[in-house]
């Protein structure tokens, strides 16, 4: 039979590089083998029993064809002008990679493991050793591959469309881990994109920005962590994280040489989990991360994504779980990477007042698109699968919240029901909790969010957003401005402490003292107390002991625990020297002590979110600037006193209610040497008598150290 040759129009096409699908006219076509080398002088087709067929330069600009018999195997062998000769697999020979169910569910938005099929995979495919692309851009006129194997040259690897689904592909035999590449894109007209790959999961070192093909290699060894991690409730567990910015925390280290000193000191500081700044690859690292370009890549500043895998391991080793940042909320705007990906709006809006934010620059995510909702909770489950992450911190969810966020008016669209908040991403925020916590119970998404948005963190099915937590934005401001006064004007600011217990139990909270409070001219924690340095520090003590005792889960950044009295540098290390200071040293201790008393107390973390595990004994003494209240665990079995006395002066013979009679033991006193404090307090213990008080059925008279905070147990509790 004569075999049918392709149209001079669909050979120009590949030619210049704008055929959607360039396997109709290269690799076999009934019993003909057609190649495009642009630059080769010759090419041959090698037969598997070494037998050469010589193809000619039959039609324009490099296209070779040669007639090879019906199912026999073959390589193609090019010789360019330099003599240089090339013998490789045709990569016009094989099926798709990508299954018409992958893509179908993907235009749906229902596939949630998308990183199994799109971008760059090493496999073997037909028995063949390469690498599979498969990349969205529907609105492209053609894509091709470049990259190290192909000396970049856009001409040598086109991509095929498969049906209307906007998904390109191809398999590239012979390419290896390590190797460079992007996408170069011709646009609806006609101009030419060279992009990063979305789904890149690794990446060249910042500033470069190619993506770089990889497959994961390492020896999980944390199995015992991840059997246990879906029966864990972390409602009523303990968490408190150490929030880790990785460049600076001890800086020029690798992730390897993190998993060696990171995982011993947080263990060492008794927390449980670690929060890590987003490590998503992002180009400028001013950023901290919330700037993302590469969703699936952890970012190449501190080695491969094995390597990062190799931390997790190390945390989880300790029993420590890892949380991430993830920024779902928008993503900037350079050229190579998802801005305008395909020549259009892909990923973001077309319009501006949808699609832009005002305040950092960025594009905002189009959350009513099938297929960027799903590249986002594929990304979330992919984190959660492919690097054992324990849990997600959602960054700024108000701005997703809202069309009208940090807009005025005429600056935003209302939606369909005229109203400003964005259905589309609520909607996305309710399938993405779903999606995690019905693939992974034992996981948890946190919400930063910072307004009154009811029931952020209630099941989808109860109306709710469905995280698991969030951030108490709220108690953060109200109790840093408490504690920035001076100590003789707190009787007028003494409901900023007390008023959170209104709303206390309003959502499933997470105190935080984060980065966010260190930075841009803020100060640093020590730096907002008032009074002198001994003033200053017996202040900071206080407020960790009141926050490790008040209602929720507890965040620290990094630094905090030394008392750094300089404002977090992201280009600089922790001032670690400080340690060489007694008082400092105090600070850290304390830290410690706070964090492995509250494990011993079910009281302080098992009721957390319920109003049960709660009750003030007296919020009312105004001008002495002293709080106290009663923490009970679940059923009353475990209780804990916290006694505060926020005032310079100690106060001897200062009567306090009780709710049981007999010894109670002094759990923690911030005013204690060891923590580098007076040593004012009560010799280790109180006894409480009968004698109601405060509205308890017993009472003890005890000493208030001052500027300190005290918690008591019974002591046979």
């Amino acid at each position: 039979m004569t075999p049918t040759s392709p149209t001079s129009t669909a050979v120009s096409d590949v030619v210049h590089g704008r055929h959607g699908d360039p396997h109709q006219v290269l690799g076999r076509h009934e019993g003909v083998v057609r190649a495009f080398r642009p630059d080769a002088t010759s090419m041959e087709a090698v037969l598997e029993d070494g037998a050469t067929i010589t193809m000619k330069r039959a039609h324009q600009g490099g296209v070779f064809e040669g007639e090879v018999p019906t199912g026999a195997s073959y390589r193609l062998r090019a010789t360019y002008p330099d003599g240089e000769v090339a013998t490789f697999d045709d990569p016009y020979s094989f099926w798709p990679t990508v299954g018409e169910v992958d893509l179908h569910l993907f235009g749906e938005g229902k596939h949630h493991r998308l990183h199994q099929f799109m971008g760059a995979h090493k496999r073997v495919h037909e028995g063949v050793d390469g690498a599979s692309f498969v990349v969205w851009a529907p609105n492209a006129r053609a894509v091709r591959v470049v990259g190290d194997f192909n000396l970049w040259d856009g001409r040598v690897h086109p991509m095929r469309t498969l049906g209307s689904s906007g998904v390109w592909e191809l398999f590239i035999p012979d390419v290896q881990v390590g190797h460079r590449y992007k996408y170069e894109i011709v646009t609806a007209n006609g101009d030419l994109a060279l992009k990063a790959d979305p789904y890149a999961f690794a990446t060249e070192v910042p500033p470069e920005t190619a993506s770089v093909v990889t497959a994961p290699a390492h020896g999980w060894e944390d199995a015992e962590w991840m059997g246990g991690r879906d029966s864990r409730d972390w409602l009523h567990e303990p968490i408190s994280a150490y929030e880790v910015h990785l460049g600076s925390w001890r800086q020029g280290l690798s992730y390897r040489e993190l998993a060696e000193q990171l995982p011993a000191y947080v263990e060492e500081l008794g927390f449980t989990h670690v929060e890590l700044m987003p490590v998503a690859e992002h180009p400028f690292g001013g950023s901290w991360g919330y700037q993302v370009t590469s969703y699936y890549a952890p970012t190449s500043r501190f080695g491969t994504p094995d390597d990062f895998r190799a931390l997790v391991d190390a945390f989880h080793a300790r029993g420590i779980g890892v949380i991430v940042d993830w920024v779902p909320a928008h993503f900037p705007r350079d050229e190579w990477a998802l801005a305008r990906f395909d020549g259009t709006a892909l990923f973001e809006h077309e319009d501006p007042r949808k699609g832009a934010h005002p305040d950092w620059g960025t594009l905002v995510f189009n959350f009513g698109r099938n297929e960027v909702r799903n590249f986002l909770i594929s990304n979330a489950l992919y984190w959660l699968e492919d690097f054992h992450i324990d849990g997600l911190r959602v960054d700024a969810v108000a701005s997703m919240l809202y069309l009208d966020y940090s807009r005025k008016a005429g600056e935003w669209i209302p939606n369909e029901h005229g109203g400003r908040e964005n259905l589309e991403a609520v909607a996305f925020l309710r399938e993405m909790n779903e999606t995690v916590y019905g693939e992974h119970p034992g996981a948890m998404t946190i919400a930063e969010e910072s307004t009154a948005w009811p029931a952020v963190s209630r099941p989808v099915y109860a109306g709710g957003l469905g995280f698991g937590f969030k951030w108490n934005m709220g108690w953060m401001h109200d109790t840093l401005h408490y504690f920035q006064r001076d100590p003789i004007h707190r009787r007028y600011h003494h409901d900023n402490l007390t008023f959170g217990l209104l709303y206390a139990f309003t959502e499933n909270f997470i105190l935080p003292l984060s980065h966010d409070e260190v930075v841009h001219g803020k100060g640093s924690l020590l730096g907002k107390m008032p009074g002198d340095r001994w003033q200053q520090l017996a202040n900071l003590r206080s407020l960790y002991a009141w926050m490790w005792a008040h209602p929720g889960k507890q965040v620290l950044f990094m630094g905090a625990e030394l008392a750094q009295p300089s404002e977090w540098n992201h280009d600089a290390s922790l001032e670690w020297h400080l340690l060489e200071h007694v008082e400092h040293q105090g600070v850290q201790r304390l830290i410690a002590a706070v964090n492995t008393r509250q494990r011993s107390h079910p009281a302080l973390y098992e009721r957390d979110a319920t109003p049960d595990g709660f009750q003030w004994i007296d919020a009312s003494d105004v001008d002495g600037n002293v709080l106290s209240f009663v923490r009970r665990s679940a059923g009353g079995r475990d209780v804990l006193a916290c006694v505060a006395n926020l005032s310079p002066v100690p106060r001897d013979g200062y009567r306090v209610g009780l709710p049981r009679e007999g010894v109670w033991t002094e759990v923690l006193n911030t005013d204690a040497t060891e923590f580098g404090g007076s040593g004012v307090g009560n010799a280790g213990a109180v006894h409480a008598i009968d004698h109601p008080w405060h509205g308890q059925p017993f009472s003890a008279e005890m000493t208030l150290p001052p500027l300190g905070v005290l918690w008591f147990a019974p002591a046979e509790s």
